[in-house]
């Protein structure tokens, strides 16, 4: 490979990274969000519970 090719594929690489961790701390934030809406349905539960 020429080293034009080389620093392009190594863009491509970097940029795709870039990407996936993007949706990695969208996915985490969603599940963190997630986790806090179930406990304040169970604290909800628990101190309305008869």
């Amino acid at each position: 490979m020429t080293d034009d090719a080389q620093r392009e594929a190594e863009q491509q690489r970097l940029q795709l990274e870039k990407k996936r961790e993007r949706y990695v701390w969208y996915y985490l934030a969603y599940f963190l969000f997630g986790i806090h809406i179930v406990a304040f349905v169970m604290i909800y539960a628990v101190l309305h519970a008869k």
